[in-house]
């Protein structure tokens, strides 16, 4: 990056990186990808934002601020020690983080597992937990400890795709016992999509009409059984969105990679409009882009960064500069200004990032800094920002 003229200098990577209200902060964000303090604030206990009890639509979670757990899971291939993780978790807790997300193909079932040791000894009603079906695991003593795609370290399981009736309660049943818990609040229908056609092994629309005839309606029925209050898609493409919104009643939708402060024009024109006429929520998955807005070296969990939104980037950390305001924490608070949105899911991978993930929302962004945004162009003029 440093090679080209147009690109930022390294002072002022880190000050649109890790600067915003205090000198601690900049040094914070020296390391690419590192996730930089909010802006002096922690140890601030200022409440978290939260859904209005009377919320428009469907059933929404309390807490707009939650917790990833896919980086927890060893993922993009970094082996996290147990002890971290629990740790990580233990600190989103105290920190005030009341909403968990997590899967069994987090690391085939260690996600689940390192989540729910924290959460099973805490008061069930105090947290809501989601969770995923779509991939039921099934044990090999043949495998070791091995790679599996993103996931590091993945224990000795294979996992086949699952979306009959059947496979939904098994999954459940499954993710129950990993997590230690009695019950779930939010079920996603995870990664039936167009972009993980290869590894279904077959066109996205034949199994989506497997889940329209088994899983669709069970997680109906569960939820009108008090069994989980909520179900959606938990996927990265918005055609199994918009074809899931006809076909049937979901409440929210866990949207990853698909509406970001770097990238939100396509949701705008599709998705948003389309959940909003059904009463339906977004939950934000990859709120950061997988990282990429906190400085990583990667873009929605692929390596390559486009040279589009590479360049995109830069100019938004000139404006952050300008404004001594930390990128990333700008970021959570577009989301958190969008009305569609009822919940935004930042990972960590140390407690440190947990804490700073909380504090973002503890501290505040200029109304100059969102006004310049839209003037250049990096944020769409029809896109909600935070008010002054």
């Amino acid at each position: 990056m440093a090679a080209r003229r147009t690109l930022l200098s390294a002072a002022a990577l880190g000050a649109a990186f890790g600067a915003a209200l205090g000198p601690r902060t900049a040094s914070a964000q020296s390391t690419p990808g590192s996730v930089g303090p909010a802006s002096g604030q922690s140890g601030n206990r200022a409440p978290l934002p939260t859904n209005p009890a009377a919320s428009p639509g469907r059933w929404r979670p309390t807490h707009r601020i939650g917790f990833g757990g896919q980086p927890i899971s060893n993922g993009f291939g970094r082996v996290i020690p147990d002890a971290q993780a629990i740790a990580t978790v233990d600190a989103a807790w105290e920190a005030g983080v009341r909403l968990y997300d997590t899967s069994p193909w987090y690391t085939l079932g260690r996600g689940e597992r390192r989540l729910g040791t924290v959460l099973s000894s805490k008061p069930r009603d105090e947290f809501v937990i989601s969770t995923k079906i779509g991939r039921v695991l099934e044990a090999d003593p043949s495998l070791g400890l091995r790679r599996v795609a993103n996931w590091a370290d993945a224990p000795s399981f294979r996992y086949r795709y699952d979306y009959t009736a059947d496979g939904t309660r098994r999954s459940i049943e499954d993710s129950l016992q990993r997590l230690g818990l009695p019950r779930l609040d939010i079920v996603f229908v995870h990664d039936l999509g167009p972009g993980n056609e290869r590894d279904l092994g077959r066109p996205w629309r034949e199994v989506f009409d497997i889940a329209r005839r088994g899983a669709f309606p069970t997680l109906a029925r569960m939820k009108e059984e008090g069994i989980i209050k909520a179900w959606g898609m938990g996927v990265n493409d918005p055609e199994p969105i918009l074809a899931a919104l006809e076909v049937a009643e979901p409440d929210i939708m866990l949207a990853a990679t698909q509406y970001s402060m770097a990238d939100h024009a396509k949701a705008l024109d599709g998705i948003v409009p389309a959940m909003q006429s059904k009463g339906v929520s977004m939950m934000v998955g990859a709120p950061l882009n997988a990282g990429f807005l906190a400085g990583g070296d990667r873009f929605n969990y692929g390596a390559a960064i486009p040279d589009a939104m590479r360049q995109k980037r830069e100019r938004m950390m000139r404006v952050a500069a300008e404004h001594n305001v930390n990128l990333r924490v700008a970021a959570l608070h577009f989301l958190n200004a969008s009305p569609v949105v009822s919940c935004l899911i930042p990972g960590a991978s140390t407690p440190e990032q947990a804490r700073q993930n909380a504090d973002a929302f503890r501290t505040t962004i200029p109304a100059a800094f969102w006004a310049q945004m839209k003037e250049q162009g990096l944020i769409d003029a029809r896109a909600p920002v935070p008010s002054a």
